[in-house]
């Protein structure tokens, strides 16, 4: 009997030694296993922060190249508007410079005219020059796109093209409303009115 409770309690101890064996091991790979899990944790949040580092840097670069156009893009732009501005300035002043020489001739006439008539003894041929002179004038004048407007008289006033200056008494009911003289004539550059017609309208 002595025999068989010393071979139970031998056994009963190798058990509890196997038992706490196992713990052992299950405890020692489970230590394992989360410092593996540990390390790949942190291999994986590094790989992430490199991932995110270079995706950072990419929007950077990226950044930092649409800034270097864009302020390419407005010196450019600065430097077309004043190089436009310039140039709109020179077209001014060089549009007027062929109406310019075309009106030099009819001045010259005019000199030429003004030292006759010391001279001139016939009012007639002066009155010639001096017409002569106005349609070279006027020619000048229809050849830049001056056009004058015909006749206003008897025309009903228009605030297109007319401006009044004073109204008369109409002589009858047919003048109301209408020109009934014409101080000053109107002009057209091209199409566009750019002196009114002075006029006396009938009331």
């Amino acid at each position: 009997m002595t025999n068989n409770s010393e071979s139970e309690k031998a056994s009963a101890a190798t058990d509890q030694n196997a038992e706490n064996l196992t713990d052992q091991e299950i405890k020692n790979t489970n230590e394992e296993n989360s410092s593996e899990n540990a390390e790949n944790a942190t291999s994986e949040e590094k790989t992430e922060a490199n991932a995110q580092e270079d995706q950072l840097q990419k929007v950077q670069g990226e950044l930092q190249e649409a800034k270097d156009k864009y302020v390419r893009l407005y010196a450019d732009f600065e430097n077309f508007r004043r190089r436009t501005a310039k140039e709109k300035i020179e077209q001014v002043k060089l549009a007027n410079e062929g109406l310019l020489k075309d009106l030099l001739p009819v001045l010259d006439d005019f000199e030429r005219a003004l030292k006759s008539f010391d001279s001139a003894e016939d009012k007639e041929a002066i009155r010639e020059g001096v017409k002569l002179i106005q349609d070279k004038f006027g020619k000048t004048l229809q050849n830049k796109g001056l056009k004058p407007m015909e006749s206003s008289i008897g025309k009903v006033f228009d605030v297109e093209e007319h401006e009044s200056i004073a109204q008369v008494p109409a002589q009858s009911e047919d003048q109301k409303g209408k020109v009934i003289d014409e101080i000053e004539r109107g002009y057209y550059l091209h199409d566009k009115v750019v002196r009114f017609a002075k006029v006396v309208i009938g009331s």
